[in-house]
């Protein structure tokens, strides 16, 4: 048996669960928050079979996308700068950052 954790994006969150569900995968959905664009991450935790890993694998990387998103860089208040306006920046968001790891004992009460 193996623990995947899964986290992605929140824009790709509920399609994941749909798809998890559909496939009779069951997953503990919890809310996170990322460091970088500090955004709204979600982070499933998925007890799995280890004949199962590849097939579910395969649900996250179809299901959760990289796009490109425009950010907008946090303002300078120094009064000694410049005044400089910020330009919107193009970054790449979603997709999924997973970690499968073995369960050595599982218990259900």
């Amino acid at each position: 048996m193996k623990l995947i954790t899964a986290i992605v994006q929140d824009k790709d969150s509920n399609r994941l669960s749909n798809v998890f569900i559909d496939a009779n995968v069951r997953a503990t959905k919890l809310s996170s928050t990322g460091g970088f664009l500090k955004s709204g991450n979600t982070t499933f935790l998925i007890g799995i079979e280890d004949e199962r890993v590849d097939e579910v694998l395969q649900i996250i990387k179809e299901t959760s996308s990289s796009r490109e998103q425009f950010m907008a860089p946090p303002v300078n208040l120094d009064v000694s700068m410049d005044a400089q306006v910020p330009f919107p920046l193009e970054v790449q968001v979603g997709g999924a950052t997973v970690f499968v790891l073995p369960v050595e004992q599982f218990h259900q009460f």
